[in-house]
């Protein structure tokens, strides 16, 4: 969106507010997203899907007294916007109150944010994502092993959000994403299996080989083949940096204010208490250079920062939106998302564990035997418990090197008691906006035949 078109979308906004307040709210914000995207699909050299969308959303919420009520619309027309301003107003009078809804203290608005590098000016062109897409899957269908395709994607996207509220917030900013991705099938029969890569980047040019992501595709899938299932027992467990992701998942539901708020969390508790290995620092850094999750401030207008939310172990902070906050009664940490439909509440930036000192190679040397693991199924996390128990597939560790696939496991543990356990290897990379190293973890169950 060119910054005259961000000009309008901000005088819309304002006019919204300003009508709003005319109806009788007592206060307003409202925000506006308007997306680009641009896809392609393709399975064993056939198109299956070139798409191009264009799309725009806003949503206002209103307050009468601590009353509130949300209303979104794609219709920018006159009479529309004046029936979306009366719906809101008359919604917040009929909803009960809420104590703890409200908007920011004009002191507490952000006024000024950093020029984060997130929007990559060049727009790629269809052909462009046509032949990111051939190269991942011919690349991957040229594994020996390889006998069919899921198929491969390509995509392409730019995004403006603006935000104002009647207690003088007005900001606004853009981000673009890239992306492709291949799933090949290896083998044939009852003993077929599937395996899959992607790469996500803000811009092009960071963006990994579609020839190297497919390769890693195939190679995956074909290695997975001739998979055992495992007798039940406790061993170490090896997680990929794909799946040790959802360990890092987990505790940000875990910290989240909402649950903290409600007693429903299993670290309700811990806040100021060691809850990691002392080598661990977990970060969450909104303003990191073309982060996937990146943004100058959060979704009331307050300013956010960098942080670590695990030092050295210690877990130093909830995550916090303005509604979380007076129900506990501390700080904004400027967690707050949104969409236009609904409410804010916190969600995590950019989360990273960082890194370890030992290579994933040196990290199994020592496991005699062991489950390395590529692949998590289920949600079977209890977020009041930390109770853990996930379907998992991989490879078995034998003398300290990957010996064979294995399939239909189980690995389970409480995640208390999995966190402080943690070992972290040196492979960090940036992937997914959530990213962590190899971990590992000592003595847990793991449930096969």
């Amino acid at each position: 969106m060119p910054d005259h078109e961000a000009d309008n979308a901000i005088d819309l906004l304002q006019d919204l507010i300003g009508r709003a307040r005319h109806a009788g709210a007592d206060a307003a914000d409202a925000v506006y997203f308007e997306g680009t995207s641009l896809s392609h699909g393709r399975r064993l050299g056939k198109t299956e899907k070139l798409e191009r969308s264009e799309g725009h959303d806003l949503g206002l919420r209103v307050f009468v007294g601590r009353q509130q009520a949300v209303v979104s619309s794609s219709d920018r027309s006159p009479k529309a916007l004046e029936e979306l301003v009366e719906r809101a107003v008359a919604m917040a009078r009929t909803v009960p109150e809420d104590p703890y809804c409200g908007l920011a203290e004009p002191d507490e608005v952000a006024r000024e944010w950093p020029a984060l590098d997130m929007d990559d000016p060049e727009e790629p062109g269809i052909e462009v994502l046509i032949e990111r897409a051939r190269a991942a899957e011919e690349a991957a269908l040229a594994v020996s092993g390889v006998t069919n395709s899921e198929g491969a994607e390509a995509g392409w996207g730019r995004s403006r959000v603006v935000l104002a509220a009647s207690n003088g917030f007005v900001g606004s900013y853009s981000g673009t994403s890239q992306g492709v991705s291949a799933s090949v099938i290896a083998g044939a029969g009852g003993g077929m299996e599937r395996d899959y890569d992607y790469a996500s980047a803000v811009y092009a040019a960071d963006l990994r080989d579609p020839a190297e992501i497919g390769k890693s595709a195939g190679e995956r899938a074909v290695k997975r083949l001739g998979a055992k299932k495992m007798a039940t027992g406790r061993c170490p467990v090896v997680f990929d940096p794909r799946v040790a992701r959802g360990l890092v998942s987990a505790l940000l539901g875990a910290i989240s204010g909402p649950a903290i708020a409600r007693g429903t969390s299993f670290l309700k508790d811990k806040l100021g208490e060691r809850i990691f290995p002392e080598a661990f620092t977990i970060i969450d850094d909104p303003h990191r250079p073309r982060g996937l999750r990146s943004k100058p401030f959060d979704a009331e207008g307050l300013a956010n920062r960098r942080r670590a939310i695990i030092d050295k172990g210690v877990l130093t902070t909830w995550l916090l939106d303005l509604r979380s906050v007076r129900q506990l009664g501390l700080k904004s940490t400027g967690h707050a998302s949104r969409g236009t439909s609904s409410p804010p509440g916190p969600a995590p930036t950019n989360v990273w564990i960082e890194p370890g000192e030992v290579d994933p190679k040196a990290l199994i040397a020592d496991i005699k035997s062991g489950f390395y693991v590529t692949e998590m199924m289920g949600m079977g996390v209890n977020g009041v418990t930390g109770d853990y128990s996930r379907g998992a597939a991989g490879f078995w560790i034998d003398n300290g090197e990957i010996a064979f696939s294995v399939s239909e496991m189980t690995v389970a543990g409480n995640l208390k008691d999995m966190f402080l356990r943690l070992v972290a290897a040196n492979d960090l990379e940036f992937r997914s906006g959530i990213d962590a190293p190899t971990l590992r973890i000592d003595d847990l169950t793991v449930a096969g035949a």
